[in-house]
């Protein structure tokens, strides 16, 4: 089940983000403060993914940029990221916002999720994150079709 998610989910949010690092190195730097990084400045509204009444994934939009989205390692392969990721790009679109994203280059298995459900790959360019440079692909989502 997808759905938004409430300030009492933080400390499982924050579980599951534990997690996703540990295995995946997502985020690329571990947070000072996981819970306030889950709620960034500019936050428009944030989703979480639950098995089994158990908080299994996470996604925020921020203005118009799909952020924070992860699923936890023992949660793959359901098509609980694609769910959030499309939660994400619903409220965009209601919003009259067209969804976008950045990804490393490194993180395949996102890649090959956002490629799957259509996303159109913008461009690649080198970012400095605290000091160490990576490179990122910009994603935006499918632009929204008018209705027949």
């Amino acid at each position: 089940m997808i759905r938004r998610r409430h300030d009492s989910d933080l400390d499982a949010c924050v579980a599951v983000l534990a997690e996703v690092h540990t295995h995946s190195g997502y985020p690329h730097h571990w947070p000072d403060d996981p819970a306030r990084w889950l709620t960034p400045d500019g936050l428009t509204a944030a989703w979480v993914a639950e098995t089994d009444g158990t908080v299994a994934g996470h996604a925020a939009l921020c203005g118009p940029e799909v952020s924070r989205l992860y699923v936890a390692p023992a949660a793959r392969g359901g098509g609980l990221g694609g769910r959030l990721l499309r939660a994400v790009e619903a409220e965009a679109a209601a919003r009259g916002l067209r969804a976008v994203l950045e990804v490393k280059t490194t993180d395949t298995a996102a890649i090959a999720l956002y490629e799957r459900l259509g996303w159109l790959r913008r461009g690649t360019e080198r970012q400095d994150w605290g000091g160490e440079v990576v490179t990122v692909h910009r994603y935006a989502a499918q632009p929204a079709h008018p209705a027949d």
